[in-house]
């Protein structure tokens, strides 16, 4: 027999199932709390803990430290696997096969151009304008050239349409970021690899020859992996309760770059270089504010260290700080940006204050770090975690609309005035 959980409201007890998922996680299923208890109903802000459905897609447990995609963990596909074998797997539930991989990555390519007519779009935001606000527009402004709703019961129209937003996405994210620097619009070169090919749409420039660097290349595509789902986060949320209305991929997907874009979610990376810009203009001492981010009472707030999820250690953040050194190493930059960084790491690393509270350097710390050296500016940094997410809103979405999921409507408590009169404005 299944266990239940048992609640009295009111003088009366209602039982409700309990569900555990696979990982042993063990949810109450309050579904029925409304009608049962004559219009009872919880509040969690933040949905600390509220799960909002079920999943298949990826396994999270902040307090051990894990994170796995499909049942496969972080570090063996930061390892083993590239960018497009993990999208695969996301969306799709299980690794390809080389057949499927080659013809996955052959249909995203036969997708990788945009209409001219975008460009228009494009032409009519200012070069001031962030990126992430940009590409926003632009994803949303996909569903004009494309105005046939997917049909989700179909599989060919459902592929069709992954293959298409994958293929169309980088370009989009690179325009972006030449539109801010003044720099021709660039296709690219289809006989390179996704993540190779968007590294030349980003840097090429007119009067030189690309040239890529691996070592550069490799991590970025670690980033994108360790970016491409991280669970019911805020943008992935977003995606799932705007497409439970029926709207489109391309308008949900906006609405998740949209949620991105906040300095608690996937801006994090840009407040880390923003933070450590003031401390170089304050002098540079790494002590000092060291010391700032332990006292209470002071303002400051050490961006990049800890996580609202992970309450040991973050396991991305362990695999990029490896591409970091290497990064770094390789590039051989001389900016006092990335020394105060790595001041900052040191300091953490070896002080019990943060040892003891377990407050490492995150994956965003890590992600800076590594956009600073690659040449990215800060605006881009955030637009760079939009592309390493899209698989996972991808996924996301496909599986809320095949689960066929009701609309998402969260109720409240109301707090404000009782019924009143009104008054004419010369009563008043």
């Amino acid at each position: 027999m299944s266990e239940i959980a048992t609640l009295e409201v009111n003088g009366k007890k209602i039982e409700f199932p309990v569900i555990v998922g696979t990982e042993n996680e063990v949810a109450i299923d309050i579904k029925t709390l409304r009608g049962a208890s004559g219009g009872v109903v919880t509040i969690d802000p933040g949905y600390k803990n509220t799960g909002s459905c079920q999943s298949a897609i990826t396994f999270l447990n902040g307090e051990e430290g894990i994170l796995r995609y499909r049942g496969y963990s972080i570090e063996e596909l930061a390892e083993k696997a590239d960018f497009l074998e993990v999208a695969y797997l996301l969306i799709f539930g299980e690794l390809p096969t080389a057949e499927q991989l080659e013809k996955f990555h052959a249909d995203i390519k036969a997708e990788a151009h945009v209409d001219e007519d975008v460009k228009k779009i494009l032409d009519g935001f200012p070069k001031s304008a962030h990126p992430m606000g940009v590409l926003s527009s632009l994803t949303s402004a996909l569903i004009a050239f494309n105005p046939s709703s997917v049909n989700v019961d179909s599989e060919e129209d459902m592929y069709n349409a992954i293959v298409k937003v994958l293929g169309k996405f980088p370009v989009l994210t690179a325009w972006a970021h030449r539109k801010r620097m003044g720099l021709p619009l660039d296709y690219g070169d289809d006989n390179l690899g996704y993540v190779e090919n968007f590294m030349k749409m980003m840097f090429n420039r007119p009067n030189k020859e690309y040239k890529a660097n691996p070592i550069v290349t490799n991590a970025l595509d670690k980033l994108l992996i360790l970016h491409a789902d991280h669970e019911q986060n805020c943008s992935t949320s977003t995606v799932r309760i705007v497409g439970s209305s029926h709207a489109g991929l391309y308008v949900s997907l906006s609405a998740g770059i949209s949620a991105l874009w906040g300095p608690l979610h996937g801006g994090a990376n840009q407040a880390v270089l923003e933070m450590l810009e003031a401390i170089k203009l304050d002098g540079g001492d790494t002590k000092k504010y060291m010391g700032k981010a332990k006292d209470k009472a002071d303002p400051f707030r050490l961006m990049g260290f800890g996580h609202r999820v992970y309450k040991n250690f973050d396991p991305r953040a362990k695999i990029i700080k490896v591409a970091a050194d290497e990064v770094l190493a390789d590039l051989g930059v001389n900016d006092p940006i990335l020394d105060i960084a790595k001041g900052l790491e040191q300091e953490a690393l070896s002080d019990s204050y943060f040892v003891d509270r377990k407050l490492y350097p995150n994956v965003d710390f890590y992600s800076g770090i590594i956009y600073r050296a690659m040449g990215i500016p800060v605006e881009m940094f955030t637009p760079m975690f939009a592309l390493g997410r899209l698989p996972g809103w991808i996924a996301q979405w496909r599986e809320m609309r095949l689960r066929k999921e009701p609309i998402g409507r969260p109720r409240q408590i109301y707090t404000g005035e009782n019924l009143r009169s009104f008054k004419p404005v010369n009563e008043r």
